[in-house]
């Protein structure tokens, strides 16, 4: 039992097979023990099957990001069963584009309550389990519509201006408690399935690195959480060499 309380554990919420996966290879390789979250469990497999195949410990679970009651039964189940939480990834991110004069309020809702409100949920449990002892990361991945709003992506817009709001308003609670909240701005396309098989143009960038690798992303999220606390990233953003901004 000692062994495991001494456990170090990262917890990776929205453990996708693009930034998601490769940010619970990274820490996983850190030597943590890595919990990733989907909300279909069976999604996760060949994730924690290949940490495994590499030497490394995972686990996965099956969790709504968006119900409280899921939520805080999550972090108790891996509190009581793996370890004390000391990283804590909000990767979850839902996106669609609709005309402000056709989209649907529910939509919108949708759109937010992914993006932003289980934000909340969970960086709210995850504040309770690190700050009675002092110490800990969270770290939430962003976008460039949290910086700017574009046209059809209103509902996108809204839910990643919100989390980098949130993300900001944790830091100046939870700093001066021990934990570290930092908020990645991902600038640019990333190499995934969804882009190789929609967007082939772009995808084809890959050759010139002009678009985003997940493993080179998941370093800067091993980076921010390695700082020492005198010089704390609050906020980063990863973009291309060729990227405009």
């Amino acid at each position: 039992m000692a062994a495991e309380a001494a456990r170090r554990v990262a917890l990776v919420v929205g453990a996708g097979d693009a930034t998601g996966g490769a940010v619970a290879r990274r820490f996983a390789r850190g030597g943590y023990t890595v919990c990733a979250v989907r909300r279909d469990r069976e999604k996760l497999q060949p994730l924690v099957d290949s940490i495994r195949a590499e030497g490394g410990e995972a686990h996965g679970f099956a969790c709504d990001a968006r119900n409280e009651g899921e939520v805080d039964a999550l972090f108790d189940d891996i509190e009581a069963r793996i370890g004390a939480i000391e990283v804590f990834v909000f990767n979850v991110g839902v996106n669609a584009r609709a005309s402000v004069l056709e989209a649907s309020a529910d939509t919108y809702f949708k759109l937010w309550e992914a993006g932003c409100f289980a934000g909340f949920l969970n960086a709210r449990k995850a504040a309770r389990c690190m700050a009675p002892r002092g110490h800990g990361t969270m770290l939430f991945t962003g976008a460039t519509a949290s910086l700017r709003g574009s046209a059809g992506f209103a509902g996108f817009a809204g839910a990643k201006a919100g989390l980098r709001m949130l993300a900001q308003s944790l830091a100046r609670e939870l700093g001066p408690r021990g934990i570290h909240v930092a908020h990645v701005v991902i600038d640019g396309g990333i190499a995934t399935e969804f882009i190789r098989e929609n967007h082939p143009e772009r995808y084809a960038l890959k050759d010139q690195d002009g678009i985003l690798a997940p493993d080179h992303v998941a370093e800067s999220y091993w980076m921010l959480h390695m700082q020492p606390r005198d010089a704390w990233t609050h906020e980063m953003d990863l973009r291309p060499w060729m990227e405009k901004f």
